[in-house]
C-alpha cells in the first residue's frame, strides 16, 4: 500500500486500473474516474474516498497523504518494514543501505517523501514490479569499488543519530561488519575486538573514512604498512594491537 501510495504520486502515465460502475452520477467525470482510482489503489470505501479526495480539493497525491498518513510526510520504520516485505528483502539485507544511498536519505529507518520520491525517479522506477527488477542492479552496485566506497562514505551520515559529530561504537561495529563482508577484510574481526577492549568510544568521520583506505591499500599482513604515514593514531594503534598479539605475522594472518 505504501509503495502504491507513493508511486502513483510520481509515474509520468496514469496507473492501469479496472474501473467498476461509479454510483456518483452526480459528480463530473474526472471526479468520478478520481473516486474509482483511490477505491482501487487503497481498497478504501466510497464514503472514504470521497472524504479524503474532498479534503484535498480533488487532488489524488493529497487524498492519498490524507489517507495514509495525515500527520507527517515521513516515512518511518514500520513503512519501511512494509516497503521491504513489498520487495522481498530482509530489512537488515545490505541492499537496503544501497537503496537508501539512491534516496539519499539523511537518517537511518526514514525517509522523506522528497527523498524517497526523488530516488525512485532517478532510478526509473514507477512500479512495484520496476522497484523489485532494480535489486539485483542495486546490489551489484557493492562489487564497483568507486561506489562501494561512496555507498562506505555515505553510511556514517546515515547510521549516526541526529546531531551527533560521532557514530556510536555499536553502530560503527555493526556497520563494518555488514560492509566488510561485501568488500572481504580479513582484519575486520580484529579491528572490531580491539576497538571494544582499547578503545570503546565513538567513531569519528575521519577515522571512518581512513578505515577504509587502510584496508584498500595496506596488506592484511602490514608488510606493506608505513609506520611513518598519515593514519589517525587509532589505526596506528591497531597496528600495534595486532603485532603485540602476534595477530599478523610475515605473509600471514592469523
Amino acid at each position: 500500500m505504501l509503495l502504491i501510495h507513493i508511486l502513483s504520486s510520481i509515474t509520468n502515465s496514469p496507473l492501469t486500473l479496472c474501473f467498476h460502475h461509479c454510483k456518483q452520477n452526480k459528480l463530473g467525470r474526472g471526479h468520478r474516474d478520481k473516486v474509482q482510482q483511490f477505491m482501487t489503489i487503497t481498497g478504501a470505501s466510497e464514503k472514504v474516498a470521497l472524504q479524503a479526495l474532498k479534503a484535498s480539493d480533488w487532488h489524488l497525491d493529497g487524498a492519498f497523504d490524507v489517507f495514509y498518513n495525515p500527520y507527517a510526510d515521513m516515512i518511518m520504520a514500520d513503512g519501511i518494514s512494509n516497503l521491504c516485505n513489498d520487495l522481498q528483502v530482509d530489512p537488515q539485507d545490505i541492499v537496503m543501505l544501497v537503496v537508501s544511498w539512491h534516496m539519499k536519505a539523511a537518517t537511518m529507518c526514514e525517509f522523506s517523501k522528497q527523498e524517497f520520491v526523488g530516488g525512485l525517479q532517478s532510478l526509473g522506477i514507477d512500479s512495484l514490479e520496476k522497484f523489485r527488477e532494480r535489486i539485483p542492479f542495486m546490489r551489484s552496485e557493492l562489487k564497483d569499488d568507486q561506489k562501494f566506497k561512496e555507498i562506505y562514505i555515505f553510511a556514517f551520515g546515515w547510521a549516526k543519530e541526529k546531531g551527533q559529530k560521532s557514530l556510536a561504537l555499536d553502530t560503527a561495529i555493526g556497520m563494518w561488519q555488514l560492509l566488510f563482508e561485501e568488500k572481504e577484510w580479513p582484519l575486520v574481526d580484529h579491528w572490531c575486538q580491539f576497538l571494544q577492549a582499547r578503545h570503546n568510544k565513538a567513531i569519528s568521520r575521519d577515522t571512518w573514512s581512513q578505515l577504509l583506505e587502510f584496508a584498500r591499500s595496506v596488506d592484511p599482513t602490514l608488510a606493506n604498512y608505513d609506520a611513518a604515514g598519515a593514519w589517525p593514531y587509532l589505526i596506528d594503534e591497531f597496528v600495534e594491537y595486532l603485532i603485540e598479539n602476534g595477530i599478523t605475522e610475515k605473509g600471514s594472518v592469523k
